[in-house]
């Protein structure tokens, strides 16, 4: 085999392929998570509509985008056939629009906590970081590796620096419910690289829908239910 191709393999395949079972589970868990998102960000945005602001809007319409991205590509590169050609560029997707998430993520809090220089200064860090993240696994995915495992955590826990911050405007349930998110985000790194596990994509997926159903709703009680 090619050494390229060995490359090539060691970042977008698997230990071993998945049977039909462990496909057919990941396709339901992804498409548990899309309608979701569908349904739970509609509210959000038909809700949070008539009392938000233009920078929320904006910013709540960015995370959903994002989100459904992140679901649609892990779908479709997932489920493709390792044979299809398309398989390595979803996986390059796949990888990429992670760090959009984890962006879009922040930024309805952020902007829900007003432009204070810290506030604004942690967006610029966690976008920076994120794009950058976004060009390294669309160029050189395969000399990336691992490493991003460890990006994507430190993007995602960098908001520990405005705790204080969430802690003072967000509503109880928001915060508990964000933090939690967040947690369940980090537990499912173990069933990610837990690859000998059956079943361990499906695991995985699920503990990425679960997180981002408890951080919408988190942000439906910050945008709407504290409003009311």
């Amino acid at each position: 085999m090619p050494a390229d191709m060995v490359i090539a393999r060691s970042w977008w395949t698997r230990g071993r392929p998945f049977t039909l079972a462990e496909l057919v589970a990941d396709g339901v868990v992804h498409g548990i998570g899309i309608a979701a998102t569908l349904v739970l960000g509609a509210l959000l945005l038909r809700w949070a509509g008539p009392t938000a602001s233009v920078p929320e809007m904006v910013a709540l319409i960015t995370y959903l985008t994002t989100l459904l991205a992140v679901l649609a590509i892990s779908m479709a590169f997932n489920l493709c056939p390792i044979t299809s050609r398309w398989k390595r560029p979803l996986a390059r997707l796949d990888q990429a629009a992670i760090f959009l998430l984890i962006a879009g993520t922040y930024s309805p809090f952020l902007v829900f906590l007003g432009p204070t220089p810290l506030n604004i200064g942690l967006g610029v860090v966690i976008w920076t970081a994120a794009l950058t993240g976004v060009a390294l696994k669309l160029t050189v995915p395969h000399r990336f590796g691992r490493g991003a495992l460890a990006l994507y955590l430190a993007i995602g826990w960098s908001g520990v620096l405005i705790l204080p911050a969430l802690a003072m405007h967000l509503p109880p349930m928001a915060l508990w419910l964000l933090i939690g998110g967040g947690l369940t985000y980090s537990v499912g790194v173990i069933f990610h690289i837990w690859e000998k596990l059956n079943f361990h994509n499906a695991v995985w997926h699920g503990f990425v829908v679960v997180a981002s159903c408890l951080q919408l709703v988190s942000m439906l009680d910050v945008m709407v239910l504290s409003r009311v």
